[in-house]
């Protein structure tokens, strides 16, 4: 039979690599992270280049890719490639004019991050509903300074998105109390969902909007959601309101929030995930009192390559069965 070529272009121990020769005899693991090693893209690195002779040749014969990044110029690179899948849930990093044209499948990992990115958002609303920040600046201070915390599961909360993470945040909120709306391109008309009581068009996201004391994005990044909340969006908004973002940071106009913030629109923002990163040292969201963020952390696990990895190996052993593929992504939809 013939062999399957598939190609690491991510640094994995030895241990996750015999995992995916392990998957069937005709696989054959083309450890390119030993030439080349990508670096993590949430760490902020630059790809560089490589033109390695033993790297072309991995590539030429490549018909899986497997791995944070793709090598610049890939479809020309590996002719034989017909399968990529990604490590992370977004794929707008992977997903150049070349690949969308191409005939290329493309999968990701959606649905692993649910958990540690719905906690994350959680956290972020609680620490902003309990006046976090401001207490741990009084203790720096040492002031003691008595207020009345808000009561969560007296709020609305509304969530943007409600793919896998959306629907996790919706059930972690639901089981504090609080009323939970959402929007998402799913909805044709207001209805309600599962741990959601009313659920929006995306074309009535301004109901949601001026509705909710806290409005949190789950969004992945496409040139529908680039951007979504802006300038009018933000003054929609209750004043004392929250902006929470664990989705991507350009789904937001971060010019109009830092206004937003400044001016008193809204309340304040809880944030994991900004335009530009790592967040420039001299950005104002690094000075802004009514801010509570993390360095793009939620979606990060401790076994995060075994996570994976796992579930790659699913995904290889319906390839090898001609099976359809998990999470295969819309290339020309971006998620």
């Amino acid at each position: 039979m013939d062999k399957i070529y598939v190609m690491v272009v991510s640094a994995l121990d030895e241990e996750y690599l015999r995992q995916i020769a392990g998957v069937s005899p005709r696989i054959e693991v083309l450890n390119g992270a030993k030439i080349w090693s990508m670096p993590d893209m949430l760490a902020g690195e630059h790809e560089s280049d490589c033109t390695d002779k033993e790297y072309e040749d991995m590539l030429a014969r490549a018909e899986v890719i497997y791995g944070y990044r793709l090598p610049p110029n890939v479809i020309a690179r590996a002719p034989r490639l017909k399968w990529v899948q990604g490590m992370l849930a977004g794929a707008e990093h992977i997903l150049t004019d070349e690949i969308i044209r191409s005939p290329v499948l493309l999968t990701n990992m959606r649905g692993i991050h649910s958990s540690p990115v719905s906690e994350v958002a959680l956290e972020l609303m609680l620490m902003l509903a309990k006046q976090a920040p401001a207490c741990f600046r009084a203790k720096q201070e040492k002031k003691w300074q008595r207020f009345v915390p808000v009561l969560f599961r007296s709020q609305t909360v509304g969530i943007v998105g409600l793919g896998h993470i959306g629907k996790e945040i919706a059930r972690l909120t639901k089981a504090f109390g609080a009323r939970v709306l959402a929007a998402d391109i799913s909805f044709r008309k207001v209805t309600s969902a599962r741990n959601v009581d009313v659920a929006y068009p995306v074309g009535q996201l301004d109901s949601l909007l001026s509705e909710s004391d806290f409005v949190v994005l789950a969004l992945p990044l496409t040139r529908e959601t680039t951007g979504i909340i802006g300038e009018k969006q933000l003054k929609i908004m209750k004043p004392t309101a929250y902006l929470v973002n664990v989705g991507r940071g350009p789904t937001v106009d971060e010019a109009a929030m830092i206004r937003a913030l400044e001016e008193g629109w809204i309340a304040g923002a809880g944030l994991d995930v900004f335009t530009t990163e790592p967040l420039p040292v001299d950005h104002k969201l690094w000075e802004l009192p009514n801010v509570f963020f993390s360095p793009h952390i939620s979606g990060r696990l401790q076994n995060y390559n075994e996570v994976t990895t796992r579930l790659f190996c699913e995904n290889l052993r319906r390839y090898v069965a001609g099976k359809k593929l998990l999470n295969l992504v819309n290339k020309r939809k971006g998620f």
